[in-house]
């Protein structure tokens, strides 16, 4: 029998592996058949996208959380005709700014600092969920344990990565697009999200209360409701 479920390829942020995206690959295995990308392997955002289209079937529904959210734009610049549709979590669409690159400089000097990679990853945390949140140990170690999985290096070679306007290319998309979000997301807050939708036509956004940055593993069953919506609709 021919399987009908579209491939969803979901796209993990900086310091995320497929434990980002483990309720959404469960929760929606009965519409989509979901397979989460690799995203530790790159040098650029275009190497990146390259290799998830090298790995992606002919045609495909895309999902992009936080700097994911940047090589779907990526992607999008590069084979447009192969995204059914498209979710964007938790990212953003601009340039950095000099002032936001200069961070990103002065956290990867700090982080080869000996010893201060962990450091950073628990004062981080604060600005990866909300704050309601921050004794819900389950939740917490779940994400300590991704960030240190996957270390240092990947850390420094994710962040390093320059983040390129995603503007027009989102815009010139025909496909259903949706943009899910967290209420009290500090790394891409709320204002930037209802610009970003304003920016490409969007007129689909999600914003999910009492969440931060990390929806999909602070609110699964809200994401999954979003993302099953969305993948269930024909207009854009």
């Amino acid at each position: 029998m021919t399987d009908l479920r579209p491939q969803l390829i979901l796209l993990p942020g900086l310091l995320n592996d497929a434990e980002l995206w483990r309720d959404q690959v469960a929760g929606l295995s009965d519409v989509a058949r979901c397979h989460v990308a690799d995203l530790t392997r790159g040098e650029t955002l275009g190497e990146l996208a390259r290799q998830v289209l090298d790995e992606a079937e002919p045609t495909f529904a895309l999902a992009g959380f936080s700097m994911g959210g940047y090589v779907a734009q990526e992607i999008a610049r590069l084979a447009p005709e192969r995204i059914q549709r498209l979710a964007l979590v938790d990212t953003a669409i601009r340039v950095d700014t000099p002032e936001r690159a200069a961070r990103r400089q002065a956290t990867n000097a700090a982080a080869q600092r000996p010893g201060a990679f962990l450091g950073i990853a628990d004062r981080l945390m604060a600005s990866y969920i909300d704050i309601s949140r921050l004794d819900d140990r389950a939740l917490t170690d779940r994400i300590q344990a991704m960030t240190q999985r996957l270390g240092r290096e990947v850390f420094l070679r994710q962040n390093a990565m320059p983040r390129v306007d995603g503007q027009d290319a989102l815009r010139a998309l025909r496909c259903p697009i949706v943009i899910i979000c967290g209420e009290n997301d500090a790394i891409t807050p709320l204002n930037g999200q209802r610009e970003m939708a304003r920016a490409i036509g969007c007129s689909h956004l999600l914003v999910i209360p009492n969440a931060g940055h990390m929806t999909p593993m602070e609110a699964p069953e809200a994401v999954n409701a979003g993302l099953r919506h969305w993948l269930g609709r024909t207009d854009r």
